[in-house]
Order: C-alpha cells, then sequence, then structure tokens
C-alpha cells in the first residue's frame, strides 16, 4: 500500500467516522451537524476515491485538492454545531471527537502533500500527457470569468477559516474599549494576544492544548469575565461574536446581552495576585503574605502600574483620555483624609468624644431642663436605616434639632458617640497598641468611621452651643467651627464614595481564624485606572453595608466590593503587542507606568 492510498482511506473513514460521531436527535441547531459532515463527506470520498483514484479522472485532482483543503474546517464547523444544541457533549466524547478530527486533518494534510504540483507525476504518471492536453483546450471567457470568480471566494472563504483557526489556538485581536488600563491602554488602541501557551480550547468543549505556561505579576492578559453566566446559549453567542469580531479586524462587535449593551466579555487586566497569595489593600497600597511570610508586606512592584492620579498624566496623555476619575483637588482632598484618618490615636478620640457628650448634654439639659434615663430611650431617635452617610450627613442639621429636643436624645448621642469603646480590645487604647480586627483593612475602616463620628459629634456640640446663645442664622453660616466640621462631613462623604476603589479587605477571607490564600493556578486581577476599572474587586451588585462592624453605630455606605480570583483555564493569553495606533507601538507592560 503506497502512501497516497493510506492518506486516502484513512482521511475518508476518519471523516465518515467523525460525521457519525455528531448524529443527535434534538429540535435545535445540533441536528445540522451530522447533515453537514456526512454530506462533506459524501462529496469527498465520490470525487476523491471513486473519480480521481479509481476511475483515474485526473480532471477532478484541483477540486480534490481544494476539497482536502476545506477538510479541518468543514469538520471543525459540524464540531461547533452539534455543541451549540440544547444537550450537551461529556468530556470523553469531545476528546474522542478531536482526537478523529485530528488525525482526518493530518491524513489529508497528507493527500494534499501527494496531490502537490511537484509530486503529481509521481503519483499519477500521466500527469503530464493531461496537462499537454488541457493547454491546448481553449476556455472561452465566462469559463475563465467564474474561474476567477470562484478563485477570489475560495481565497477569501479559506482566509476567513484559516483566521478562526488562527483566533482559536495562536493570537488573536482586542480592541481595548474602556479605560481600565490608562496609562497604559487607551480606548480603541488594538493589542495581538498570544494564546497557544495559555491553553487554547476547541469551541464549546475543554479539549485542546495543556496549559504551557503560568502568569507572573505584572502580566497582561485576556480572559473570559466570570460575572456573566456560562449557560450553553450564552457561550455559543460569544464564540460566533468572537469570530465575526476577528474576522472583521474588530471593527464589529455582536457580544451583547439581553438589553443590546456590549458585554465587557473578555477583560483585559493586569495580575496582581498569584497563587498560595493572601491579598490586602489599603488607601492604595496593596499588600500580600503567604504561608511562608505570614505577615503581611508591602507589594512594591504594583506602584509601578496602579494609577491612581489620572489628572497628573503627561499632557500627550490626556488628550486621549476621555474620563478623568478625580480632579487634582479632589485626589488632595482623599490623600488628606487619608493622612488625618492614620494620624488618629483611639485614646485620645475616646477622650474627646467624651467630653462632646458631657457638653452636649449639659447644653441640652440647660434647653429643655432635663434629659430622659429611661432604658433604650434613645435607640429609635435615628432609626438605623438612617445611618446610610449620605442621608445622616445630609440631615445632620436636622438631626441635632432632634437630638436638643426630642426625649431621650441626650442618651441616643451618648451611644452613638460612645458604643465602639467597649467593642474593641483595650490594647487598642495603648501607644502603638494592636489593630482594631487585627489587619489594617478593618482597622482602617475603623478609624474612618471614627472620623465621621467625631465631625458629626463636633457639628452637633458646636449646633448646640449656637441654640443656645441665641446666635441668628446668618452667623449659624459664618461659625468658623461649623464650617470647618461641614468640610471634614463633605471630605469624608467624598471618601466613602471612593472606598470599595482605594481598599479591599483581606482576601481570600481568613477561614476559622485562620488565613485562606488563592487557590492554585488561580490568579487575581485588577486595572491599572484603579479608580475606573470595575475588575476583580468587584461585583456588578451594590450593598448597603456598614464601613466597620465594631461598631453598632456605624455608618452604612453602597458597597460593590466582592474579590475573586480567576482559573487559569479562563485565561485566553498574553497580551504581546499593541499595533494601533502607530505612534503608540510596541510591547505592552515592560516598563510599567513612567
Amino acid at each position: 500500500m503506497n502512501f497516497m492510498t493510506l492518506f486516502l482511506y484513512g482521511s475518508l473513514g476518519l471523516s465518515l467516522a467523525f460525521s457519525f460521531l455528531n448524529i443527535v436527535f434534538a429540535p435545535d441547531i445540533s441536528t445540522a451537524a451530522f447533515p453537514v459532515a456526512l454530506l462533506f463527506s459524501a462529496v469527498l470520498t465520490y470525487f476523491s476515491y471513486f473519480q480521481m483514484y479509481r476511475k483515474g479522472n485526473l480532471a477532478v485532482v484541483f477540486l480534490v485538492r481544494k476539497l482536502y483543503q476545506y477538510l479541518p474546517f468543514i469538520l471543525l464547523v459540524a464540531f461547533v454545531l452539534r455543541r451549540a444544541g440544547a444537550q450537551g457533549t461529556s468530556h470523553g466524547f469531545d476528546l474522542l471527537s478531536v482526537l478523529v478530527w485530528l488525525l482526518a486533518t493530518i491524513c489529508g494534510l497528507g493527500v494534499q502533500f501527494l496531490l502537490g504540483n511537484k509530486r503529481l507525476v509521481s503519483t499519477f504518471p500521466r500527469w503530464e500527457e493531461f496537462q499537454q492536453e488541457r493547454e491546448h483546450t481553449k476556455s472561452n471567457k465566462i469559463k475563465r470569468f467564474f474561474k476567477e470568480l470562484f478563485e477570489w471566494v475560495d481565497a477569501f472563504i479559506q482566509a476567513a477559516f484559516t483566521v478562526a483557526l488562527l483566533n482559536i489556538f495562536i493570537i488573536q485581536l482586542y480592541e481595548i474599549p474602556s479605560e481600565s488600563m490608562v496609562p497604559e491602554f487607551l480606548v480603541r488602541d488594538r493589542v495581538v494576544v498570544f494564546k497557544t501557551a495559555s491553553g487554547p480550547k476547541f469551541p464549546l468543549s475543554n479539549v485542546g492544548i495543556p496549559q504551557l505556561r503560568s502568569y507572573g505579576r505584572g502580566d497582561i492578559v485576556v480572559f473570559r469575565n466570570p460575572h456573566y453566566s456560562r449557560d450553553r446559549q450564552s457561550e455559543v453567542r460569544t464564540f460566533v461574536s468572537q469570530l465575526v469580531y476577528t474576522l472583521t479586524f474588530t471593527m464589529v462587535n455582536l457580544n451583547v446581552d439581553e438589553e443590546g449593551n456590549l458585554k465587557a466579555d473578555p477583560l483585559v487586566k493586569r495580575v496582581t495576585g498569584l497563587p498560595g497569595e493572601q491579598l490586602m489593600m489599603v488607601d492604595g497600597v496593596l499588600y500580600s503574605r503567604t504561608a511562608d511570610s505570614p505577615e503581611f508586606t508591602v507589594v512594591a512592584e504594583d506602584a509601578r502600574w496602579a494609577e491612581w492620579n489620572v489628572a497628573a498624566l503627561p499632557e500627550k496623555t490626556l488628550e486621549h483620555v476621555q474620563d478623568i476619575p478625580l480632579p487634582e483637588s479632589a485626589y488632595r482632598s482623599m490623600i488628606r483624609c487619608e493622612e488625618l484618618k492614620n494620624q488618629l490615636v483611639y485614646n485620645q478620640v475616646r477622650q474627646e468624644v467624651l467630653q462632646l457628650v458631657d457638653e452636649f448634654v449639659a447644653v441640652r439639659n440647660q434647653l429643655s431642663g432635663l434629659d430622659s434615663a429611661a432604658p433604650g430611650a434613645g435607640t429609635t431617635i435615628v432609626p438605623m436605616a438612617d445611618l446610610f452617610e449620605y442621608t445622616f450627613f445630609s440631615r445632620s442639621d436636622e438631626i441635632s434639632r432632634r437630638l436638643l429636643t426630642v426625649d431621650g436624645g441626650g442618651r441616643w448621642f451618648k451611644e452613638y458617640m460612645t458604643a465602639w469603646i467597649d467593642q474593641i480590645p483595650q490594647e487598642c487604647f495603648q501607644d502603638n497598641g494592636m489593630l482594631v480586627g487585627g489587619d489594617r483593612y478593618s482597622d482602617s475602616n475603623f478609624r474612618l468611621n471614627l472620623m465621621a463620628k467625631l465631625a458629626f459629634g463636633r457639628l452637633v456640640v458646636q449646633n448646640a452651643r449656637l441654640t443656645a446663645s441665641g446666635t441668628s442664622m446668618a452667623g449659624w453660616r459664618q461659625d468658623a467651627v461649623r464650617m470647618a466640621a461641614l468640610d471634614e462631613i463633605q471630605m469624608l462623604h467624598q471618601y466613602l464614595m471612593l472606598l470599595d476603589l482605594r481598599s479591599m479587605p483581606v482576601f481570600p477571607a481568613n477561614q476559622d481564624g485562620q488565613p485562606a490564600y488563592i487557590p492554585e493556578n488561580s490568579y487575581f486581577m485588577m486595572g491599572d485606572n484603579r479608580f475606573n476599572s470595575l475588575d476583580m474587586r468587584h461585583s456588578y451588585d451594590s450593598r448597603l453595608v456598614a464601613v466597620t462592624s465594631f461598631d453598632p453605630y456605624s455608618l452604612l455606605y453602597y458597597s460593590n466590593i466582592a474579590p475573586q480570583a480567576v482559573g487559569a483555564r479562563d485565561i485566553l493569553g498574553t497580551t504581546v503587542l499593541r499595533f494601533w495606533p502607530v505612534n503608540r507601538f510596541g510591547v505592552p507592560g515592560i516598563t510599567g507606568k513612567e
């Protein structure tokens, strides 16, 4: 048996076997897989075996060569169709299908090789004679026209299929859709993503090239957004949209949700957390620890990439930035808030809140005669829901009047200002005492809540003083102490809106008091533009939570903090080249932020 016979029989037999692997009876698109594969196999068998091989019809050689060029593509289409329906397939079945596809493709390449122009004479001894006969046969203009048209269409279709295979297994083009990676990537930058080493899979299956690499901190990766569902229907839509996206050179994006909005999928972010690490971020500084190094230490290299002050970027970069999350003044206010927060001394705060309570109760008693001391009388003066920071701050003057005039107001103010004192260990009141909650994040949020408590207490007491002295409203508006408290409240309100972007709790969260770590072969990603990146720190839903759990009267704020890791199997590849615009051509992620 010669090589032609071996490759021909092998390719036809495997093509037919692949067709029968795609038999399914279901009222959906998957039913089309079997007839597509079988029809192509039948055409291929008829022309290559019966016409060319058995009858020696050399006129079909070019057609057979063309059919074999399409063999892997058509079978891959059938593979996708079979898995696009409601009925899934097992991993073992997918593996078998891929092996049959791969062997059929190899045999098909062998046939193409033997049908190459330089080898046709040895394969078919009559080939030269046949060619001479063809040269003496004149073709009319119509035949030449359709021949050229067919060649153009064929070239386009093969290019599309080839690009699809490259897109799945080797490289893919992406257009940057958002400013989450400024200044590394700007909106509409186009990048090349290398996929082979990341273990790409056959469409709608888990069978493919094994993962050949791990990822380091600082790598820029493209990965599937874990916030979206992964049901079969959505996966089919995602595959089709990515295929169209690549074939149109990133010009057409069909990856939309049920409401027609573009999906943020896949995402382009930077690896900031590695397997075996536990992370935490406070005041924009990333910390990590491992089982071998149990103390949290600063991840120094993260500062190379994290961009907190976009407004300070060079003018040539800002020309292409559409959204500056924080003006320079707001950035300075944020830094000032963090400085004040970190300067708090718990023992001094305790002394001040006790003084504020004593003074408020004295002024209140002076105005109303006597405050109620009935057990629990003050607990409903301000409903817990009103401790939502915006409501609480915006109604501070109204709450002040209520505390001065409603029975139990003095008791509520005392509980609000001092309840935290018994909630934390006494060691926290010592110089260089222990951290509240045992970590920097918990301690930082506790301090932030105390800052709000002090600002509110100072305002309430000053309002009480002004009320007792009969100061006019004009005097209220000009009072320096009151204005300072209001300014601090405004600063705190702005900071609380940034809190979940500026800081992140310990992740993964401790379990039974013991550290937990990012699982093996999983990673944590963030965007460089930290104030404009909805990344693995966040969920897409917000909920009302307490700033700190160590104060029963803690302020509340809307939080979407919900950190999660991404498995390596969801990483599609790494960015290797920014090719557009030309003036930004280069390899991303080498030097980090300038």
